[in-house]
């Protein structure tokens, strides 16, 4: 036992904090103390509402579920819906020509320019005949097994709200995101890794940061793990620094001592679940010290894999002025890893491409060059989540595993000074696969320019994205709720309908 053990035990008085912050270090220091200094959430009043255990509180599930878990393909930026996946033939007839769609147009940043086609070709694919661009040409092996939903709207055209809106419900910061809902629902599939885990772009954050996959009110157990797959500390205080006084053994009584200290403090407080929540997130890391680094390990992934992934730089087929060698080692590197962790127990993974705080920027939020950004970003984007629908398929994964690639508005099918779109918050796409979905399916056309929605009486929303993906994974999504401030808060808010068309 260590002096200080033993000190603690002559001592009866000492503080947790005291205690976390004398014991200098080690994983209990840091990860805890981290934890507890995080005093912003508000305690549970209903003692029903806070999860215990591995489970959710959607027990039993309210529908018979098709999927049991999520991966969350997020472009940061938003992605042009006119250049990737949803063909106007309009914009090709009329290119170079006053754009006019017969109403006055709101735009973002300056004037509205003619009308610009994509700089890349269209083909269709699969037996669905399902027209892609050419920087998405990967995917099309997939598209039988997808489904395209191409008149979603968005409330903003602000990135930091539109992003907020896609991500947690909400156009304030304060909500939590999907991921957590997900994880406060229906709990966690395995004992050694988070239940939602985040993998940020290499360069940075989106718009919010961490506000896209926080907990807020929900017990913080609930909040996404970040972890950066291929930088040298995937996982930011997972281990101890190095020292000359931290021993295996002296590590685990620390351990012990720190429950037993947990648990003292805990039974003068009945009716917090902050504590629970925050032992919890404690427990979890000291057992990710073992399964984290092996579930990121690539190196006993056969060649064929990795090349599947794009990880071998076999990229000659695609045109020479587009560069997509870096964004396809980054893009694929996360989704074979967002495998990996899916297949060894966590529930929702969020895969995030483009970052707003580098400059010059790569991200999808293409004002001056559409080519410039989009060609690079989407076939890495493409490449990675082809593996990722394939290797999943090959597996059996993909009939209980949902994909959902989003982003949080689309682009004008006008120009922006040249060459560049500004932002679409009138019309977006979206697609699905996966876990129940019914593939080969187009939903919710646009108009001919990919302006609007085409029946813009009944538009798609974010919201019926969310209640689609809970009812997949069992939940109704109108009684998956939380109390807080005197409101039963939900992920889709009042808003929300199942799209059943959807649905297989």
């Amino acid at each position: 036992m260590t002096s200080f053990a033993r000190t603690l035990q002559n001592n009866d008085s000492i503080s947790r904090r005291d205690w976390l912050w004398q014991s200098g270090g080690g994983l209990g220091g840091i990860a805890l103390a981290s934890l507890m200094a995080e005093q912003t959430q508000t305690a549970a009043a209903d003692t029903e509402s806070t999860n215990s255990g591995m489970g959710g509180v959607v027990q039993p599930l309210h529908v018979p579920a098709k999927a049991k878990r999520v991966v969350q393909l997020f472009m940061s930026g938003a992605a042009s819906h006119v250049d990737t996946f949803d063909y106007k033939p309009a914009l090709i007839k009329y290119h170079g020509e006053k754009w006019d769609p017969g109403e006055q147009v709101e735009l973002f940043q300056n004037g509205m320019g003619d009308t610009l086609k994509s700089p890349w070709k269209w083909q269709g694919y699969g037996e669905s005949g399902k027209q892609l661009n050419e920087i998405v040409a990967p995917l099309g092996a997939c598209v039988d097994d997808m489904a395209f939903v191409h008149n979603l709207v968005a409330k903003t055209g602000v990135h930091s709200q539109a992003t907020l809106l896609q991500a947690t419900g909400f156009q304030e910061p304060g909500f939590p995101g999907v991921g957590s809902w997900v994880s406060y629902g229906l709990g966690s599939m395995n004992n050694n890794l988070p239940t939602f885990v985040v993998l940020p772009d290499h360069r940075g954050f989106a718009s919010n940061g961490a506000k896209n996959w926080s907990s807020a009110f929900l017990p913080a157990q609930h909040q996404g793990t970040i972890l950066r797959p291929g930088t040298a500390n995937p996982i930011n205080d997972l281990f101890p620094a190095k020292n000359d006084f931290i021993s295996a053994r002296s590590e685990k009584e620390t351990q012990k001592l720190l429950e037993q200290l947990n648990e003292r403090h805990q039974a003068t407080r009945p009716g917090d679940s902050r504590l629970e929540a925050r032992i919890k997130s404690y427990e979890l890391a000291a057992r990710m010290q073992l399964a984290a680094p092996e579930a990121m390990d690539l190196s006993s992934e056969p060649k064929h894999i990795m090349k599947m992934y794009g990880l071998d730089h076999g990229l000659s087929t695609f045109p020479k002025e587009i560069n997509p060698v870096e964004e396809t080692e980054y893009f694929g590197r996360k989704c074979l890893v967002a495998r990996r962790l899916l297949e060894r127990g966590v529930r929702f993974v969020q895969v995030w491409s483009g970052n707003d705080n580098r400059h010059p920027r790569r991200n999808w939020d293409s004002h001056e060059n559409i080519k410039q950004d989009h060609g690079p970003l989407a076939i890495g984007m493409s490449t990675g989540a082809a593996a990722l629908i394939q290797d999943l398929k090959q597996r059996g994964m993909l009939e209980d595993t949902l994909v959902l690639w989003t982003t949080e508005f689309g682009r004008m099918p006008c120009s922006q000074g040249t060459t560049g779109r500004d932002h679409n918050p009138f019309c977006f796409t979206n697609w699905l696969c996966g876990g129940g979905i019914k593939g080969g399916t187009t939903y919710g056309p646009s108009d001919e320019w990919g302006y609007k929605p085409l029946d813009r009486e009944n538009p798609t929303t974010g919201y019926d994205i969310h209640a689609t993906l809970l009812h997949l994974l069992g939940i109704d999504h109108t009684r998956l709720t939380y109390r807080s401030n005197g409101i039963d808060r939900r992920l889709t808010d009042v808003h929300g309908h199942v799209i059943h068309d959807l649905i297989a």
